[in-house]
């Protein structure tokens, strides 16, 4: 549970025009798509994914690390990794079964025989959205996992987009589509009550000093 005499103290210290952003940017923000990449060698390009999320209002991104051993590329995020959850895993496995036991259907977006274009994607149905290294796409061990497999149309003669840009794509579609359906999307009251709380840390300089203080004056 949230402790609320220390939301109340923290956000005591943000502007109201920060106060007011934070919630109209948590009005729109959902769990209901979560976004996945594996192993991708390029690391702008997962920062740019989770700058993707933040814009269109994703609030999770899971990052799987088998073989490269990246960090966030700080200056492609452009401060997105403070607002978007940040979830990573050491194995495709670990991923896959977390986001199958969360609800998800494991949804890959690969040109694949059985796939489902862009515009005829069921959004109904809570949704973790895998994408691929850059190199090789996804792994067979994911494509194998899948519960679906969705693509972009495309009508040039190039048949592959950068992760970057597909995930953009696919981001905006399927969440603008979403705010506009009558599905329970947001989050809930108990999970804006944590991101008002973290997001609130991750704007006071010398957070720690001053939860130091908070706690010694209002011992637990």
């Amino acid at each position: 549970m949230i402790d609320l005499d220390y939301l109340a103290f923290l956000e005591n210290i943000l502007t109201d025009n920060r106060k007011e952003k934070f919630l109209k940017v948590l009005s729109t923000r959902t769990k209901h798509f979560t976004i996945a990449v594996e192993d991708v060698f390029q690391m702008h390009n997962t920062s740019a994914v989770m700058r993707s999320c933040e814009v269109f209002g994703i609030q999770e991104l899971n990052i799987i690390e088998q073989r490269y051993g990246k960090r966030i590329d700080k200056e492609i995020a452009m401060g997105a990794q403070k607002w978007v959850d940040i979830n990573q895993f050491d194995s495709i496995t670990n991923c896959v079964s977390t986001l199958k036991n969360q609800g998800y259907q494991i949804i890959a977006t690969t040109p694949h025989e059985n796939d489902c274009l862009l515009e005829d994607f069921d959004i109904t149905k809570p949704s973790a959205l895998f994408f691929g290294t850059e190199r090789d796409g996804l792994s067979e061990e994911i494509l194998e996992k899948a519960d679906g497999f969705l693509k972009i149309p495309m009508v040039g003669f190039t048949e592959s987009l950068n992760i970057s840009v597909s995930a953009a794509i696919i981001i905006q579609n399927l969440t603008s589509r979403l705010r506009n359906s009558d599905i329970n999307w947001p989050l809930s009251e108990e999970e804006i009550l944590e991101k008002r709380l973290a997001w609130a840390k991750n704007s006071i300089k010398d957070i720690k000093r001053i939860e130091a203080r908070y706690y010694e004056e209002n011992p637990r």
